[in-house]
């Protein structure tokens, strides 16, 4: 069954002015439902920006990152991405990680930096490697950086 009704033939026509009006209110509407939506988003940057520099990593993000390694072992693949986060929370808004600058570690800050500085006390020394980089380009400026964690052999 349809929600549209069937035009009345006989319904007198709506003026030109009641149409404009018509698409007028939707637009409004949207454009309302659209700033309702970009708040949203802004509260919910806002908190994660607040836990990511104001808080530890922790336990369950850790127990998150085993399972995310786990998977992608069970898959037979040899590296996985254990982390993101926005490019603006680097130092240098990201250039150095995509530059691939060999300094990019000292641009971290918050939670990436712990868990930089926890992969190269624990990790690395297992034979694990980190490698960070750009995942996206909004508007063709760095956007998420992301950890991958590798297990892959040394080149010979």
């Amino acid at each position: 069954m349809s929600d549209t009704k069937k035009p009345d033939p006989n319904s007198p026509i709506p003026s030109a002015e009641k149409l404009r009006m018509n698409i007028l209110e939707r637009q409004l509407a949207d454009m309302d439902r659209e700033d309702k939506l970009k708040e949203a988003q802004r509260k919910e940057h806002t908190k994660f920006a607040d836990e990511f520099f104001k808080k530890h990593v922790s336990d369950e993000e850790r127990a998150i990152i085993q399972r995310v390694v786990m998977r992608a072992v069970n898959e037979g693949k040899m590296e996985a991405l254990v982390y993101s986060f926005p490019s603006d929370f680097c130092t240098d808004s990201g250039r150095a990680i995509n530059n691939a600058d060999p300094d990019w570690p000292s641009t971290l800050q918050g939670k990436a930096k712990e868990l930089y500085d926890r992969f190269k006390e624990v990790a690395q020394p297992q034979g694990y490697h980190l490698k960070a980089m750009v995942i996206s380009f909004p508007g063709g400026v760095p956007g998420d950086i992301g950890f991958y964690l590798s297990w892959e052999p040394p080149v010979a």
